[in-house]
């Protein structure tokens, strides 16, 4: 046996086929009468003993196939059962349906029913049985799942009241789900703004009469009226609804200076006070720097600890993965508990031993990525299970928490990151856990995928405060699927975001907008050169950056022991950044505190450092931005990415306002010293220039330029900043930001972390040159497929579906073939296909029989049917007491999509793009087999002609 430090992801202990799958057949009767439906199938090979052998589950011979765990059910009667009805008659899900293709026990309306749909039901029977694939999703099966659901919602609704009672609760579940996910997005969102205020402050000192306060809130003339502000205050005085952040608007006041509140102090004030008479005093700045940086290495040490060990996949366990062909993702299984649990039924087949004297050898199975889901932004994983991939536990309840604690955490601890992108991740958490309560939502992916869309315009809803601009933004960037439909529930879902977090107040100051600025004066025309220049930087900065940021991933944190280390890492980014951000002002504040600092117009009474008389202060402003513009820049490159929550929307609109305002601060001093030149003769006796608006279009062309967004961006920044009148300047920016990048590079940062972490995502958007090639090119000829006209058992079906696996293809499935009478030699025509899932589940029913013999050769009559029914329709999940289970026929998808070998390769695409298909056929004008294309071999073709420069 290998030594437990071998790589745990290739369990050690497995047989060959030859060996494993050759072993003499064992003697046993069919479990289930209804083997007798169809002779010759069901017996055993080899022989016909009345003697049914069990196997123990502690045998050494085990059987090649293990019992579902989750699938287990309530006696019938049972008060369970009884309440699974009840909630399944009102639409709600409690537990996960036993079958994907499963209807509910009482229909959907009377019983009478069934006689006026007998046409569609058998229609539905004639593509065979669906089992959830736990992998990718089947878009045109769920297309037509629900098809005939709504069909049949709205024939009983014409019959009865009690079916129009139903439709109408079946047509306001959608509406109802929208509505709780914005409230409980915006709830979640303003308990992470107060959190990562107060966590924020602390690291520069406390407030005296309420510790637990953030700055703002402590230096607010009203808060230190308060009778009940006192050094004893609770811990979530700050979450009272007693406290100063819940009064309206006109109850609140602007935050004054730090010299005009004396109920902060700062730790090297309080350090100072403290240590007198005792070391004779300690240096105010040498106390200050290290309680700043202590408390931010907590902070930031403490996130990473949260989302290594709550978050990782390798710890992540659920009831979908397979039980036949998953690799155990935890390197325990090496230990000597585990080996001794191998052969139990909970166990994966992989995982298995072979039983005495057989040779060992290692699975060649590919290993799973180790993924720590409450990491980084989540919009490339949010683009990803919104195009049909199945990210297990990513939208789970332990997700939810973890990154919604690790975000107040990490964005307090004073890291270049933002908390807009987590807050998507965070509302398509709640989207999904929400979606789940609800039947239609639980049993079909593609319709969950809707309520995601709409919880993704929630997330940029409260996390911006731009509804309309969240809208667009799930149009735009993440969805993948966006009818009408899902837009207006998108639109309603952002607005109920926006009205909870106003009402909830997190600011302070009675509005959710994070940069309210008013322009009093106008732009000129001369001014769109400096647009466009600002437009220019913005776009050559996003390239830059994103290319430097993932060859430093790669090439640094993964390439290098820093990998090994994520929480090592962490720490020592955090440290670099207190070292460098502390003797700077501007890198010392909050990103959201900054950018709108740069954003603000100088007035006549305007107190900001940013605003000056002379000239000759210009030059050192401008000296301490551009320092700071370098300093951030370079800390987000290495920032982005790390093993805690952290978005990037933030601190590209502070690289970008920053070299906006020294723009702006350059014009002003032309201004100043040669107030003469031709361009300010529009502006005489006052001042031309206004320098936060050169910010605000920089901090947008910025953010255009690492991500790509455009229209959605536009919107969002005119929803921060409510500056209508300053939509033309930020269009052009953004446009040339956007043109001038996709010449550097060619995708945004959220593409290249998906090709970075290796994210099956089909990029609909992207065009390719695809050249003279066709089908036949890239078929792949040698997959293994299944002959129906051939015996097998459940022994020899698991044997090929390990095989499969080996080959990387366990998320697709078999074509089921026959030989073709009269055909050349290797004729096989096609009849169906058999999806791994399909046959894992019906082996899986066959656990305690190896040697029984399975049919795969639909009947005359089957065939028949098939002629005259629809070939887009599907079967129920059928009950093991009305089926003959020996019959696999029933799983066979027997109208797969097929192409022909000299087909182009545009239809592929489309194919795989509109039709959502997980596999394509290759068959000939005879129906003769030639090949598979699977969606994981086409994004590996696609891959392939990017790198050639198509």
């Amino acid at each position: 046996m290998p030594s437990s430090s071998s790589n745990s992801f290739l369990l050690p202990s497995v047989p060959t086929n030859e060996a494993y799958y050759s072993q003499p057949p064992s003697a046993s009767t069919p479990r289930f009468r209804q083997a007798s439906l169809q002779p010759g199938y069901g017996s055993t090979v080899g022989g016909g003993g009345t003697h049914r052998r069990n196997f123990s589950v502690n045998s050494a011979h085990g059987s090649p196939v293990v019992r579902h765990q989750s699938q287990s059910q309530s006696p019938v009667g049972s008060v369970m059962r009884k309440i699974r009805k009840t909630a399944s008659a009102v639409g709600l899900s409690l537990g996960r349906a036993e079958g994907y293709d499963q209807e509910d026990e009482d229909g959907d309306g009377d019983g009478d029913d069934e006689a006026g749909m007998e046409e569609e039901d058998e229609a539905r029977k004639s593509n065979g049985m669906r089992v959830c694939s736990y992998v990718t999703i089947d878009w045109i099966h769920d297309a037509i799942k629900e098809s005939s659901r709504v069909r049949r919602m709205r024939t009983n609704a014409k019959r009865s009241y009690r079916g129009a009672i139903a439709n109408a609760w079946d047509r306001f579940q959608g509406w109802m789900l929208v509505t709780v996910i914005g409230v409980i997005s915006a709830i979640i969102a303003f308990l992470i703004i107060r959190t990562e205020m107060v966590l924020f402050d602390l690291k520069e000192g406390f407030c005296y009469t309420s510790p637990t306060s953030p700055k703002r809130f402590c230096c607010t003339p009203r808060h230190r009226l308060l009778p009940s502000a006192s050094a004893t205050t609770s811990a979530f005085s700050f979450l009272s609804l007693q406290s100063p952040f819940f009064r309206n608007m006109e109850e609140h006041h602007n935050p004054v200076e730090v010299d005009e509140c004396p109920d902060w102090v700062g730790w090297g004030e309080w350090w100072s006070d403290k240590a007198e008479g005792v070391w004779g005093g300690l240096d105010f700045g040498v106390a200050e720097f290290g309680t700043y940086a202590l408390i931010a290495l907590i902070l930031a040490g403490l996130a990473s600890t949260l989302t290594i060990y709550l978050s990782s996949s390798e710890h992540h366990v659920t009831s979908k993965n397979s039980t036949l062909l998953s690799t155990p993702p935890t390197p325990a299984s090496s230990s000597p508990t585990a080996k001794s649990r191998r052969g139990g039924e909970s166990q994966p087949l992989l995982a298995r031993d072979a039983g005495n004297g057989v040779q060992e050898e290692k699975a060649q199975v590919p290993t799973r990525k180790v993924m720590y889901y409450a990491a980084g932004s989540g919009i490339p994983e949010i683009k990803t299970i919104l195009s049909g991939f199945v990210i297990h536990g990513y939208l789970g309840g332990w997700t939810l928490l973890t990154k919604s604690a690790g975000l107040a955490l990490s964005v307090g601890s004073g890291l270049s990151l933002g908390k807009e992108g987590p807050l998507v991740h965070i509302a398509c958490c709640c989207g999904n856990i929400v979606s789940r309560l609800f039947t239609k939502f639980e049993l079909n992916e593609a319709k969950r995928r809707e309520i995601l869309s709409a919880a993704c315009a929630a997330g940029v809803s409260v996390a911006f405060g731009a509804p309309i601009g969240g809208v667009l933004f799930s149009l735009e960037e993440v969805s993948y699927y966006f009818p009408p439909k899902v837009m207006w529930r998108s639109f309603w879902c952002a607005a109920v975001a926006a009205i909870t977090l106003r009402a909830l107040n997190p600011f302070g100051n009675g509005s959710i907008v994070l940069f309210a600025v008013t322009y009093t004066k106008p732009y000129h025309n001369w001014e769109f050169a400096i647009f466009a220049l600002l437009g220019i930087f913005g776009g050559i900065y996003g390239a830059i950056f994103s290319r430097l940021n993932i060859l430093w991933s790669r090439n640094v944190r993964q390439g290098s022991w820093v990998g090994r280390h994520p929480i090592v890492e962490v720490l020592i980014v955090t440290g670099l950044t207190t070292l460098v951000s502390f003797m700077n002002p501007y890198c010392r504040m909050g990103g959201t505190e900054l950018v709108a600092s740069l954003f603000a117009e100088c007035k006549h009474d305007s107190t900001s450092r940013l605003c000056v008389d002379d000239p000759s202060e210009i030059t050192g402003i401008i000296l301490l931005i551009g320092t700071a513009l370098v300093i951030k820049g370079c800390l987000t490159i290495i920032t982005f990415g790390i093993k805690l929550p952290a978005g990037i929307f933030i601190p590209s609109l502070v690289v970008g306002a920053c070299f906006g305002r020294i723009v702006g601060l350059g014009m002003e001093w032309v201004e100043h010293t040669h107030p003469s030149f031709a361009i300010f003769d529009v502006c005489r006796g006052t001042e031309c220039v206004v320098p936060g608006l050169y910010a605000m279009v920089g901090a947008a062309a910025t953010l255009a330029g690492v991500t790509r967004t455009t229209v959605s961006l536009v919107v969002i920044m005119l929803e921060l900043t409510g500056s209508l009148n300053y939509v033309v300047p930020i269009m052009m920016a953004v446009l040339l930001a956007k043109t001038t990048a996709d010449m550097l590079e060619k995708k945004g940062i959220y593409d290249l972390v998906i090709d970075l972490n290796q994210l099956p995502y089909l990029d609909s958007k992207h065009e390719y040159l695809w050249g003279s090639r066709v089908v036949e090119e890239i078929a792949d000829r040698s997959v293994p497929v299944l002959r129906a006209d051939k015996v097998h058992t459940v022994r020899s079906l698991t044997g090929r579906m390990l095989e499969l696996a080996r080959g990387g293809l366990a998320d697709t499935g078999f074509p089921v073939l026959v030989r073709e009478h009269g055909a050349a030699v290797g004729g096989m025509r096609v009849i169906g296909f058999l999806g791994t899932n399909e046959l894992e589940h019906a082996l899986a029913l066959l656990a305690d029989e190896p040697d029984a013999r399975l049919n795969l050769m639909p009947s005359d009559e089957t065939r028949m049917k098939n002629s005259i029914h629809s070939i887009f329709s599907f079967a129920d999940s059928a009950d093991v007491g009305k089926t003959n289970p020996y019959d696999l026929s029933r799983y066979l998808d027997r109208a797969p999509i097929t192409v022909q070998p000299h087909s182009p390769l545009e239809l592929v695409q489309q194919l795989f793009v509109k039709l959502g298909a997980r596999q394509l056929l290759v068959v000939d004008g005879h129906g003769l087999f030639r090949g598979l294309v699977t969606k994981k071999s086409w994004l590996n073709f696609l891959a392939e002609l990017e790198a050639e420069g198509h």
